[in-house]
């Protein structure tokens, strides 16, 4: 197709285009006349990072680019196994239904609130703390979410120690060509779901803005576990000359959110909707800016320079005994007991700035990234307070001084870079370093005892990590890559100390080391085939996780575990194998499949349990399905859409110990596999104007993917039953 000279920037946004730009030093000083552009893009909404983007390189890495708009999903309550059905091996925690918090995972990782991922929205830190408490309380409403970036293990040496990878959630932006431009969602559902999603943006000269305000509340579909969130966003952006452009973004968001708790294996066979808390609160207020700055210093050199800001909190209260601990009326007074009050505050600042240079080496040409990182993360931590003894979110003391009450800080600077070498016309070698230097300092009191107060303990962290990625261009569209990269995990502050049950922490915790590998092959087939298929390997070391000892949970370094498996996503256009037009729309299938074999290949504490045979040595590692298989089928015609997917995952242990039957409390135990079945229909008219309905859990299967120790309540936490929704939206 023809298009000008100013298009041509747009088009070279697309995977493979882009990737050309980056490798011609003069594009930017060309004038050229209409061209023909051929754009490449992958079917059903799946993308591939390019080369280098915001003077990050992801060449030789396993990458996937999620495009929202081009996915079936319920996007109105964030239904993360629908929203990530494609990228093989995602591990997701559903215990909610709410959408509040993603907790989602790979290759055998935990999915607690995301954390062993470094999670980011349009490049900067979301996380609570992002060493010492990497948790994420918030997650932004899918409608406003453009795209997601996901990048397995090797994205440590750009972003940091972790070995899940990189999570970047990429917000909507402005709309280039009008000056004002609106979208809304409007969504009813099951159990009184309602979902508003409104949005404003636009383009007037050098100035771009885009802004949303969302609201979401329901009753949930569990007994006690209504719900109301809030989250407003705003960006701005002014092209202040044609090299220098400064962008300034602010997001608020808050809710509050009953937790209806765990239940006994038995309860959740009787009746897994019953709950037996009804005065247990969560709320996580969230707060998070960021002001960016580019500049094209020529054409072959580019400089960022992002700071970002968080100021949040973590509050719950609620009666948080085990779930065979009833939480009835007091038989003197009448009255309930009082329940436990803890309150967490962040304050997190940070700075990242990153350069880029393009330049020609023995007559090829090659990219160099490279940057510092400045960080520095405070937490306050307030926990078992007295509490009311009143059903509603009340975090109101009755004692005045808290049972337990830390302080957290975190200091860290990095330096980092990567290096695209281009030998031949076909292979790409991609070697990379970064030094780490963390400090820790923890002070005060775990309990109200003379014993219980700490002194400040300081812990200093000098780390190297290095890497290498590799590709090599089988043909025009089609890929092989291979990459190994160092990954570390510091002790985080909420592995230092319990949960709000009788948890039991080894003071002689160490941080978890080791490195994450892969070896794929990816691409596309015409128009009607894509595919990305690889075996990786994930060495983790010192990892940290719970044990039954004595009858009670105890958390330590359990020892060495090895994940190693299969992760393949293929999906094809039956319609478009034979030709391009057809009357009879267009009929595509997917299947998005992992194999996982995640074992303890080393026992590090074998004095803690007195019978060596109960060594963990060949055990599977805690919720580390063995597969996880999703098939999706979808049917596109004009503006009408069909789609069913399929979710099959299989059983995890919920202990190092590999414990088949639950204990008492129902804290450990196995939980079976499932499956899972969601269907949905859109319509597309008058081309602003679209009508969506869906089936959630079609066959109301009855299903767990967590126990918790602590909150959201101690017990097995089922998922959702069956639930539908219609939504109605329009753009202008």
């Amino acid at each position: 197709m023809k298009i000008s000279t100013t298009l041509m920037a747009v088009f070279s946004m697309t995977a493979f285009s882009i990737v050309q730009a980056q490798q011609n030093d003069t594009l930017k000083e060309l004038h050229l006349n209409d061209v023909i552009i051929r754009e490449y893009r992958l079917l059903g909404g799946m993308e591939h990072l390019p080369d280098m983007k915001d003077n990050v390189i992801y060449a030789g890495k396993k990458t996937e680019v999620i495009r929202l708009d081009k996915i079936s999903a319920d996007l109105s309550t964030n239904n993360t196994r629908q929203v990530f059905a494609k990228v093989p091996g995602v591990t997701i925690w559903e215990n909610d239904g709410s959408g509040i918090q993603a907790g989602i995972a790979t290759r055998g990782l935990s999915p607690n609130r995301s954390w062993e991922f470094n999670v980011r929205q349009n490049g900067y830190d979301i996380s609570s703390e992002v060493f010492g408490y990497p948790e994420t309380y918030y997650t932004p409403p899918m409608e406003a979410v453009e795209k997601i970036e996901v990048v397995r293990g090797a994205a440590s040496l750009q972003y940091g120690p972790q070995f899940g990878g990189l999570l970047n959630y990429q917000i909507k932006k402005g709309n280039p060509n009008k000056v004002i431009s609106y979208e809304m969602q409007q969504t009813l559902g099951s159990y009184n779901l309602f979902n508003t999603y409104n949005a404003m943006g636009g383009t007037y000269k050098k100035f771009s803005y885009y802004g949303f305000l969302h609201h979401r509340s329901a009753e949930g579909w569990r007994n006690n576990s209504r719900y109301g969130i809030y989250t407003g966003y705003f960006s701005a952006n002014y092209q202040l000359s044609r090299k220098i452009n400064i962008a300034a973004e602010y997001t608020n968001m808050n809710y509050e959110s009953q937790q209806a708790g765990g239940l006994t294996d038995a309860q959740f066979a009787e009746n897994h909707r019953q709950s037996f808390r009804e005065r247990n609160w969560f709320a996580a207020p969230f707060n998070v800016a960021s002001l960016t700055f580019k500049y094209d210093i020529s054409p072959s050199v580019n400089l960022q320079i992002k700071s970002f800001a968080t100021i949040a909190q973590r509050n719950s209260v609620g009666f948080t005994k085990s779930i065979t601990t009833k939480d009835s009326i007091n038989a003197t007074t009448l009255q309930y007991n009082a329940r436990q009050v803890d309150r967490d505050e962040y304050q997190n600042y940070g700075t990242e700035a990153r350069v880029s240079a393009k330049y020609r080496l023995l007559g090829r040409p090659h990219i160099f990234a490279g940057g510092i990182r400045t960080y520095r993360g405070s937490t306050k931590r307030n926990q078992l307070g007295t509490g009311t003894t009143g059903n509603d979110f009340d975090l109101t003391l009755t004692n005045p001084q808290y049972g337990r009450s830390l302080s957290f800080g975190t200091i860290n600077y990095a330096v980092f870079a990567e290096n695209i070498f281009q030998i031949g016309k076909r292979l790409k070698v991609v070697p990379g370093i970064r030094f780490e230097y963390i400090a820790n300092q923890s002070e005060g009191y775990i309990n109200t005892t003379q014993t219980g107060t700490l002194t400040s303990n300081n812990r200093v962290r000098k780390l190297l990590l290095y890497g290498i990625g590799t590709e090599f261009k089988l043909t025009e569209k089609t890929t092989l890559y291979g990459n190994y990269s160092l990954a570390y995990r510091p002790v985080t502050f909420s592995e230092l100390t319990p949960s709000a049950t009788t948890e039991i922490i080894d003071p002689n915790l160490k941080d978890a080391s080791g490195f994450n590998a892969d070896l794929g092959y990816r691409g596309a087939v015409k128009n009607y085939l894509n595919f990305d298929v690889g075996i990786f390997y994930l060495h983790y070391d010192n990892r940290i996780g719970t044990i039954t000892q004595n009858a009670a949970p105890f958390k330590t370094n359990i020892g060495t575990s090895v994940s190693k498996g299969i992760e393949s996503y293929i999906e094809i256009d039956v319609v478009k194998m034979f030709t391009d037009k057809s009357k009879l729309g267009s009929i595509s299938l997917f299947a998005s499949n992992a194999f996982i074999d995640a074992k303890y290949v080393k026992w590090n504490n074998p004095d803690i349990i007195n019978d060596p045979a109960k060594s963990i040595v060949n055990k599977r590692v805690e919720n580390a399905p063995q597969y996880i298989h999703r098939f999706g089928a979808n049917y596109y015609l004009k503006g009408f859409a069909a789609s069913f997917q399929l979710s099959s995952v299989g059983n995890v242990f919920t202990d190092a110990a590999n414990t088949e039957l639950p204990n008492a409390t129902a804290t450990t135990g196995k939980l079976s596999a499932y499956q899972l079945m969601d269907v949905s229909l859109s319509y597309r008219f008058l081309e602003k104007y679209n009508v969506k309905v869906g089936v959630n859990n079609l066959g109301n299967e009855e299903y767990a993917t967590r126990r918790a120790g602590g909150y959201p309540g101690p017990g097995i936490l089922p998922g959702n039953g069956r639930n539908t929704y219609v939504s109605f939206g329009a753009s202008f």
